[in-house]
């Protein structure tokens, strides 16, 4: 008998098994019940054919059980019956002539049932009745209402052939159409409009009409018309240096000035009616000056070592007396919380004590009771029970020194662990004190520290500077030469070096002379001068410039008007290096253009 309770299982493991086996049967039934409720729900609007909240509830009942056979099944009769509707509805919309309202329901019922042979049939015959509708349009000349329909095919099925036939011949017609347009603008001399034509041409389909090499003849036409002429005659040589004089070029002057822009550099003379500037230059001197400049160095050297005090000492003093403070700190908790926990282990002792002495005389008095219940039912009659057997007599009397006692202990537990962790603090402090110790009588008293001089020597400045004294004039096409202003201006080429000899005992290397020659400062300062020139043309041809651009702006309120266009265009191509979008933009949407850049010559 004894071996048999041994081997059963106890009551709270029974209890903890039933209640698992409960656990899993509820969380069963729960899953059963929304499988079922939702199946249920399924076939009930499924018989009410609304399809939406029906696909809805199977994918529910597919959420709780994912491999279920039966709603897998329903759902698919589901989509079937929901995609002979759609069917119908767009078989009655093709019987009414409406076949771009019939292509999204057609293509719905192919997305509900895809093996429905009966819906990809429709869709294809839908389809080749739209081609056959674009290219009807295509023939009778209608191009947007072809490309409509053509796009629409190719968003449906991307490979229809007859529908990416039908965009290129769209794209040919509207092309050649562009084409025309243009070439007929060009005779009537608009040509701001004819380029945008043309540009337009070549980007519906390249290489079907010879656009492009129009767009770029147009394009030289309008930048000629509104180039900004800079008329320029070899510079007058009045310091016999030819070298310094190649620099003043026309050649070196067109290099200079940006290519994006149409400024034209001429030699010969241009009309006074075109926008330009006549530009005249005379070299006055060309002035080298050479000049030594004596100066003195000086070079610190190593005279000698000499020993210290050692700086790295002192720190690891500073920081060894550190750690001592905050050893003796440590060490001042550890007291206290050992003193602490001494005092709490005597509490402990002195409780323990009082509950043994409680519970022993609770112990006699229940053995008194008990004897003296003994001997009263030895004494009295059967049946009956006498006062003495009254159970209270044997009740606890010693719970709140118990509770005293289980108080104080759980205290000196916690305040051993705080003891332990101070001590581990403290072990550690007096470890870092020593580590700071021993670095401390490891470091060296004295360090070796170099004793420098300085040694003062002769240098050579040497200099060449190259000034070059050019006069300009800048004067408007419209205005008389004779009453140009003009400005002389300095440009200098400078390069400087210093020498020395060698000086071994302090280590100063020799240093030769390394000037530029003299010629290559000539260059240098006829740049510098052509330079300003240029950027006194590029000042005039800005204002040029701004003044177009603010006609163009002024009639940006209908770019799509043809003197708003030929305004604009002469502006842009005379912004070709930095155009701007407030009138680019504008005047490229306007001409249904995707690429705003190719205006310029762009791909």
């Amino acid at each position: 008998m004894r071996s048999l309770s041994s081997d059963a299982p106890s009551a709270p493991a029974r209890r903890g098994a039933l209640l698992a086996l409960s656990l899993c049967a509820l969380l069963a039934a729960v899953g059963c019940t929304t499988f079922a409720r939702a199946l249920k729900e399924g076939d009930t609007l499924t018989s009410q054919r609304q399809w939406a909240q029906a696909e809805a509830a199977y994918q529910r009942a597919l959420a709780a059980e994912p491999g279920d056979s039966e709603a897998k099944l329903k759902l698919r009769d589901m989509r079937r019956a929901w995609s002979a509707e759609v069917l119908a509805a767009a078989e009655a919309r093709r019987a009414e002539g409406d076949l771009a309202g019939a292509t999204p329901l057609l293509v719905r019922a192919r997305e509900l049932d895809e093996d429905s042979a009966a819906a990809a049939e429709a869709l294809q015959h839908n389809l080749e009745a739209r081609v056959a509708v674009a290219q009807k349009a295509l023939k009778e000349d209608k191009l947007p209402e072809a490309r409509a329909e053509f796009d629409a095919v190719l968003a449906v099925d991307p490979q229809n052939a007859a529908a990416l036939k039908g965009v290129t011949g769209v794209r040919t017609a509207s092309a050649r159409r562009w084409f025309h347009i243009a070439s007929r603008l060009e005779e009537e001399g608009k040509l701001g409009n004819a380029l945008m034509s043309y540009v337009r041409a070549d980007q519906e389909l390249v290489g079907v009409t010879p656009a492009r090499e129009r767009a770029e003849l147009v394009r030289r036409k309008l930048q000629d018309e509104v180039a900004f002429m800079v008329v320029t005659a070899p510079a007058e040589d009045k310091a016999s240096a030819p070298d310094v004089l190649q620099r003043l070029s026309p050649g070196r002057l067109a290099a200079l000035l940006p290519h994006e822009v149409p400024i034209r550099v001429v030699t010969t003379e241009a009309s006074k009616d075109h926008e330009g500037v006549r530009v005249g230059l005379a070299l006055e001197r060309v002035l080298p000056v050479k000049s030594v400049e004596q100066a003195q160095k000086s070079t610190r050297y190593v005279v000698t070592n000499k020993a210290v005090p050692n700086p790295r000492r002192t720190e690891l003093e500073t920081a060894l007396l550190a750690e001592e403070r905050k050893l003796e700190e440590v060490e001042r908790r550890l007291g206290m919380a050992l003193r602490e926990y001494l005092r709490r282990q005597d509490e402990l002792v002195q409780a323990r004590e009082v509950a043994g002495a409680c519970r022993d005389r609770e112990r006699k008095t229940c053995l008194t009771a008990l004897s003296e219940c003994t001997n009263a039912i030895g004494r009295s009659e059967r049946g009956s029970i006498p006062k003495e057997c009254d159970p209270s007599r044997c009740n606890p009397q010693c719970r709140q020194e118990e509770e005293s006692y289980e108080r104080r202990a759980s205290g000196a537990v916690e305040l051993e662990r705080k003891l332990e962790n101070v001590q581990e603090a403290a072990e550690a402090q007096r470890r870092e004190v020593q580590r700071g110790r021993d670095g401390w009588y490891r470091e060296p008293l004295t360090v070796e520290e170099p004793v420098y001089a300085d040694y003062p020597y002769d240098v050579e400045l040497h200099r060449l500077s190259l000034t070059t004294t050019v006069t300009e004039r800048l004067v408007d096409l419209s205005k008389d030469t004779a009453a140009a202003s003009p400005h002389t201006g300095d440009y200098t080429a400078m390069h400087e070096d210093s020498s020395n000899k060698a000086y071994d005992k302090v280590g100063v290397l020799a240093d030769p002379v390394q000037l530029r020659s003299e010629a290559e400062l000539r260059v240098e300062s006829g740049d510098k001068a052509m330079e300003s020139v240029a950027a006194r043309v590029m000042e005039r041809f800005d204002a040029y410039r701004q003044r177009r651009v603010e006609d163009a702006r002024r009639g940006m309120v209908r770019p799509s008007a043809e003197d708003v266009v030929e305004t604009a265009v002469r502006a842009l191509l005379l912004t070709a290096d930095a155009p701007p979008e407030d009138i680019l933009l504008p005047l490229t949407r306007a001409r249904g253009l995707t690429n705003p850049q190719a205006l310029f010559g762009g791909p």
